[in-house]
């Protein structure tokens, strides 16, 4: 079914001490972020490329998709899990920008590792990619993504997810890093609550401007990608935006601005798109989600 375009209307003017809170996220983000891979990079030093990861990355939730992994390993209870679920739906659905309502939603997920050391959470991070989060990549993105890095680009996620999540997924592809919401700390252990705001609309541009200017980055030269309107903001800052598989109002504006659209949820531009362009890309995670996929496609027939 064919989504209806909405209307786009004006952003409406932020409150200055939500701006200032949206600052904050972005800046303890990039603070946070440490490139594992720049330092072999030297062919375009100023050009990057920002990704989105829910449904521009990966299908569904990575953080949703890692506490199903937890509760595989009776973490928590079936019931908790689902509840869990239902407070996203509804958190997403909604479309809340209110920050408080953004920070309740990514707390209920930090509520599954509260007083968990970071360490253990890394490396279960690692498990559960490799064993149900690798299947969900998406070739298409991926592709794209190969492509700045044979460019000699940076590639950075850019997500709510916290960032250590964010950063397994990020070395598991060989990517540069990920910029994601900090979670609190206290001598290695979880608290369950958050450093500062979650990392969402206008607080994932402020992180970008931050890391951008850390490592020396021309944004005109730089790209972005995403699926939803919650990231125009981010999008608006790059000289190359891209919309991802976009929910109904980011693809009203992108075609308002003549921004890029590259749609990879129909089988047909799977073929056209994802194929030819992890055959030449030559990267290992891009060859891994295709034979995901091919294997599951075989299976529905």
């Amino acid at each position: 079914m064919n989504e209806s375009p909405k209307a786009v209307a004006p952003p409406t003017p932020l409150p200055s001490d939500v701006l200032s809170r949206y600052r904050q996220a972005g800046r303890a983000s990039a603070a946070a972020a440490i490139p594992g891979h720049s330092e072999n990079l030297t062919e375009d030093a100023t050009g990057a490329a920002f990704f989105d990861v829910d449904n521009t990355l990966m299908r569904g939730a990575s953080s949703f998709h890692f506490a199903v992994g937890l509760a595989r390993r009776n973490y928590f209870s079936g019931r908790e899990i689902v509840g869990f679920g239902v407070k996203q739906v509804k958190f997403v659905l909604s479309g809340s920008e209110d920050v408080e309502d953004m920070a309740s939603a990514t707390e209920a997920a930090l509520s599954f590792v509260e007083g968990r050391p970071v360490t253990e959470l890394e490396r279960l991070g690692e498990e559960i990619f490799d064993e149900s989060m690798v299947d969900k990549l998406i070739p298409g993105t991926l592709a794209i993504a190969q492509g700045h890095l044979d460019a000699g680009q940076q590639v950075w996620l850019v997500t709510a997810t916290p960032v250590e999540l964010a950063t397994v997924i990020a070395k598991r592809l060989g990517l540069t890093g990920a910029l994601g919401t900090v979670a609190e700390v206290r001598n290695g252990i979880y608290t369950g609550h958050l450093d500062g705001p979650p990392l969402h609309g206008l607080a994932k541009a402020e992180a970008i401007r931050a890391i951008a200017e850390r490592e020396g980055l021309d944004l005109a030269r730089c790209s972005a990608y995403s699926d939803s309107s919650n990231d125009i903001p981010m999008l608006s800052l790059v000289g190359n935006p891209v919309a991802v598989n976009p929910d109904s109002t980011l693809r009203a504006h992108a075609r308002e601005n003549d921004w890029k659209v590259r749609d990879f949820r129909r089988r047909e531009q799977f073929k056209r798109f994802a194929l030819p362009a992890a055959s030449g890309a030559g990267g290992i995670a891009v060859g891994i989600a295709i034979g995901y996929a091919s294997a599951r496609a075989r299976r529905s027939h």
